[in-house]
């Protein structure tokens, strides 16, 4: 008995591309912990998940949106890009690298200047972007911090840096390494001038940037867990041929020893960064 409606009448699948229904990419966003949080969920609470408090690492269009009044800012120094000055090449040559993350990320370099208002507070932040070239440190980064500085010291502004970074970008060699010493040298003129540093630590912050300009500001920082150091914990194991003790490198583990002043939330970074601005300014 031949049943015609269970016969194919037609070769493969006919629907057409502008008829299939895909799941949206980035509905849902999975923590280490295995809480699944729903991407709009997880944006209204600052990128931190609501389930177990896990800090998503984000970049600097996000965080510009989590400080800045209402979003707005004036981004300084946009057009400064990173260049291929020693024609360097690894498992490919740095012109070919650049070329695809700036494609990829959209972003000149692994940092962004911007000057806007946070809970009516005039200031300015520098802040990493981890995804270009793990937020390394290069001329570049090392330039548009000083040209920040040298902004906030003409127009009398306190100071802020959100690092995320893996440490000095090696396709820069030895420019990279002297961004350490201009960058603190810069530092140096805006104590002088009187104005407020902050740093602000993420997960990760490490290699250069961590031996300098993120542990040499006036108020220190860091998101819950973030992981802060010179050389990965491997490493230091291996050379001291010893364990490591629990939660080494973390933030938590910093603020016990000393070396991060406050462990702030990003739920809270916006009210707890402009406090700090007000309070230090009325006793200066």
């Amino acid at each position: 008995m031949a049943f015609d409606w269970f016969k194919r009448k037609a070769q493969n699948i006919t629907t057409s591309t502008d008829e299939k229904k895909d799941v949206p990419k980035g509905l849902w966003h999975q923590t280490p912990s295995g809480k699944v949080v729903e991407h709009d969920e997880l944006k209204r609470n600052n990128y931190v998940s609501p389930e177990d408090g896990f800090h998503v690492r984000i970049g600097s269009a996000e965080f510009f949106d989590i400080l800045f009044d209402e979003g707005k800012f004036t981004e300084l120094d946009a057009n400064v890009e990173s260049i291929d000055m020693l024609n360097f090449k690894d498992t490919k040559s740095y012109t070919d690298r650049l070329k695809e993350v700036k494609a990829k990320t959209k972003l000149t370099d692994s940092i962004r200047n911007a000057v806007g208002t946070v809970n009516g507070t005039e200031m300015v932040v520098s802040c990493m972007d981890f995804a270009f070239i793990g937020g390394s440190l290069g001329s570049v980064m090392g330039e548009k911090i000083r040209r920040a500085i040298d902004y906030c010291i003409e127009k009398k502004l306190p100071y802020m840096i959100i690092c995320q970074s893996g440490g000095a970008r090696m396709q820069e060699a030895t420019y990279s390494l002297m961004q350490l010493a201009k960058v603190q040298a810069k530092l140096a003129q805006l104590s002088e001038a009187g104005l407020l540093y902050i740093a602000y630590l993420c997960d990760p912050t490490f290699g250069g940037i961590t031996a300098s300009f993120a542990m040499t500001a006036d108020i220190i920082m860091a998101e819950p867990k973030a992981l802060i150091g010179f050389a990965g914990p491997r490493v230091i194991r291996e050379t001291i041929g010893r364990d490591l003790p629990e939660g080494f490198q973390t933030s938590e583990f910093l603020q016990e020893k000393g070396f991060v002043d406050f462990i702030v939330k990003r739920t809270e970074i916006k009210d707890k960064v402009s406090q700090t601005v007000n309070l230090l300014a009325s006793k200066a």
